[in-house]
């Protein structure tokens, strides 16, 4: 059920880095089936984190609603959902 209240988000833009409203989300990389494994990351107390796998920087913006992104298209859409 995790998977429901937690934001997803990929790179499979190659994007240099993508703006967040979350600051606890899971990192799948690309789009299957060229994804890595799917990770919980927590900035905690910081605005910006670059994902262990795949190194994207994912940047926190206060102005972004929760669980949106900048792109919108780095929103990753489970197909159960």
């Amino acid at each position: 059920m995790a998977h429901e209240s937690t934001p997803h988000f990929h790179n499979s833009d190659g994007l240099a880095r993508i703006e967040v409203g979350s600051k606890e989300f899971m990192c799948v990389g690309a789009l299957p089936p060229f994804d890595h494994p799917h990770i919980f990351i927590d900035m905690g107390k910081d605005n910006e984190v670059v994902c262990p796998y795949c190194s994207t920087l994912y940047v926190y913006n206060a102005q972004l609603a929760a669980g949106t992104s900048e792109p919108l298209s780095a929103i990753f859409q489970s197909e159960a959902a």
